[in-house]
């Protein structure tokens, strides 16, 4: 493909991209800081669902570190949200891994494996997430030699969430299918549907997660709760297994305010704002001809840069969750399209959406990006330039147009990603 045809075709694609995501008249962007309470920037006052008060607590119990007595383990990797999610502020993305494992079958399907533990007295089954601590001996988890299918995934930023969650499915699946058309057939994000926890499995877009295994923020708290941590919850009342266990589940109990831990901290990340640009570098000439080049070259097809949120007053999540005045009618800029796409990094690992998905992986949102000194989905990579070279399959043609930049041009780019 020539470049004045692919130039051709994203500037069509710029016009179908504000199409599909929905941007209307009354729109406002999202503001924008790093963990600070949606309603005191919005209205000085307490106000659209959220409070500082509120948001002060909420972000206690995100920052509260359990022990034994409280439920943690048997096997768990972190002791509170906190340690995962804490740079450059409470709430943001940090060098933390996980560990994921599995097998291929005859037919070269994902399987997911059994861990003995406990020399061999009792096994963990059907889970590819591998804890890294636990809290006793009989309780370690260790890799047999056949699940050779190995990963390492980093944490998350979980800043600015409320308003992901906010985005209507459509409006993703509509991206989905208009990124053929705009990239002369050579990407094509997919879109999953996986179950929401609070509304009895009923399945909606998936879009948290490195395999968009969530879709709404409280699945994705129990989610965290139960395997992250081992702390049994609502709706993942059963730990993966007794050894050395002291507790009675469920082990997130009810509050005198009728809450549970994970509610708090779906309420948390509701609560925060987007990740804001450094404006003083996005201000220079560089910075902005990097811009330019990021959406000439095509990056903008799955580092989408500008999404509108539903309107307020939506009901989503199966019915759970009513989109309020600060999430709502909101245009957010997390350079993502939220959707799986198979760039060449997959990890080979299978959880919602089915064996396709195996070597494919949420786009990552950038903004943030500039806190982050290990990069991609496994912290195994550490320039811009080298993370921008690592993208394959779908991204093809992207990075060769890339490669085909001036020495000046991609310093340009680059400083352009140095501001999200």
């Amino acid at each position: 493909m020539t470049r004045r045809k692919l130039s051709l075709i994203l500037c069509i694609a710029g016009m179908a991209v504000l199409a599909v995501v929905g941007i209307a008249q009354t729109a406002t962007n999202a503001p924008a800081a790093f963990a600070t309470p949606l309603d005191n920037a919005q209205t000085g006052a307490v106000g659209n669902g959220f409070s500082a008060a509120t948001f002060t607590a909420d972000m206690g119990a995100f920052m509260n570190e359990e022990d034994i007595p409280q439920g943690i383990g048997p096997t768990f990797n972190a002791r509170g949200c906190v340690d995962c999610h804490m740079q450059p502020n409470v709430g943001g993305s940090a060098q933390v891994t996980e560990l994921r494992v599995g097998h291929l079958d005859g037919a070269g399907n994902f399987v997911n494996p059994t861990i003995p533990i406990n020399d061999g007295a009792n096994s963990i089954p059907n889970r590819s997430l591998v804890n890294d601590r636990s809290i006793c001996p009989q309780a370690a988890e260790r890799v047999p030699g056949a699940e050779n299918v190995r990963a390492t995934r980093s944490s998350l930023n979980v800043l600015g969430d409320g308003f992901v969650e906010a985005i209507d499915s459509n409006t993703l699946n509509n991206i989905a299918n208009a990124q053929p058309g705009q990239s002369g057939g050579a990407i094509a994000g997919q879109f999953i549907q996986v179950p929401v926890a609070e509304a009895g499995g009923t399945v909606r877009g998936g879009r948290f997660g490195w395999k968009n295994q969530q879709a709404s923020l409280l699945s994705f708290a129990s989610d965290a709760y139960i395997n992250e941590m081992g702390v049994t919850n609502r709706f993942a009342p059963t730990d993966f297994t007794t050894v050395c266990k002291t507790t009675t589940d469920p082990e997130d109990e009810t509050g005198p305010d009728g809450l549970n831990d994970i509610d708090r901290f779906a309420r948390f990340m509701r609560a925060t704002q987007a990740p804001p640009q450094d404006t003083a570098l996005a201000a220079t000439a560089d910075a902005q001809t990097g811009a330019n080049l990021f959406n000439s070259i095509g990056c903008n097809i799955c580092h989408v840069t500008s999404i509108t949120t539903a309107p307020a007053g939506t009901v989503i999540n199966g019915g759970a969750f009513t989109v309020p005045a600060a999430l709502g009618s909101k245009v957010i800029h997390p350079f993502s399209d939220f959707l799986l796409h198979n760039v060449g990094t997959g990890d080979g690992i299978v959880q919602n959406g089915g064996q396709a998905t195996a070597n494919k992986l949420r786009t990552a949102p950038l903004w943030g990006l500039r806190t982050r000194d290990r990069l991609m989905h496994d912290n195994a990579t550490f320039t811009r330039n080298e993370a921008i070279l690592r993208h394959g399959g779908e991204a093809t043609g992207v990075i060769n147009n890339y490669q085909a930049l001036s020495t000046t041009q991609k310093n340009q780019l680059i400083t352009f990603l140095q501001t999200l």
